[in-house]
């Protein structure tokens, strides 16, 4: 059975593994292909909510589905199929440093199923095309410049042709201009690939600059946001 949304929580508690709520009674919906930002204060239940949809916190009461998969009932092995479906791109790049670009690339794909190289490098090159690194393929991590390592990244994020990229503060350790960067380089894939993008973010510029659907972490709920309110964002939006 196909369903409307990538991700589709009803009145969903996101919870600690202890059992501690986090977010109450939330509904969240993300249509296929949509960009949306995930914005609030350090602590207020962002990570908790991306883990959630990721499959690494626990659903205990609601409906939830992620790209098709139950949450509440999801096994292991569906989880397992589910992250296959997704691809993550975080703050801190999480690359492997001692292996070279194309290293880091080609151990996702064949954790993933790939066993042909002809069909690995073909892939590994197209994904670092979008990404405008074909040349780095060869260059490790530490060679490059953080925007590079995060072009890595979302390079790492698209080898399965995702459904869902979930960014989780992509430009926190990145200056303005290479997150402006990094930014064009996610939107042109959101248009050109098709996949959804659920974005968390502190970066005001970045909210107004590329202005899509905001939902706002705050005092254990998830409320929407109309980002040309007369609210004080910088206060919001603190750590």
């Amino acid at each position: 059975m196909e369903h409307k949304y990538i991700i589709d929580f009803q009145h969903v508690d996101v919870t600690q593994h202890n059992g501690s709520v986090v977010l109450q009674d939330i509904s969240l919906q993300l249509e296929p292909g949509e960009w949306m930002y995930l914005i609030g204060k350090v602590g207020s239940g962002k990570t908790s909510l991306i883990h959630t949809i990721h499959g690494r916190l626990p659903v205990r009461k609601g409906t939830a589905r992620v790209a098709g998969f139950n949450l509440l009932t999801a096994k292991a092995r569906h989880i397992e199929q589910l992250r296959r479906r997704m691809g993550v791109v975080f703050q801190d790049f999480q690359l492997l440093y001692d292996r070279t670009v194309y290293a880091n690339l080609a151990f996702v794909l064949r954790a993933t199923g790939w066993r042909t190289k002809r069909k690995i490098d073909e892939r590994i090159m197209n994904v670092l095309e979008k990404v405008e690194l074909k040349r780095k393929a060869g260059s490790m991590p530490h060679q490059l410049s953080g925007g590079e390592q995060q072009r890595v990244a979302i390079a790492r994020a698209l080898l399965n042709s995702p459904d869902l990229i979930i960014a989780d503060e992509p430009t926190g350790n990145l200056d303005t201009e290479t997150s402006d960067d990094i930014l064009k380089i996610l939107r042109e894939i959101n248009r050109n690939e098709g996949p959804a993008v659920l974005m968390a973010t502190h970066n005001l510029t970045i909210l107004k600059n590329y202005p899509a659907r905001t939902m706002r972490c705050e005092r254990g709920a998830l409320t929407g946001l109309d980002i040309d309110e007369e609210i004080d964002m910088d206060e919001m939006l603190e750590a």
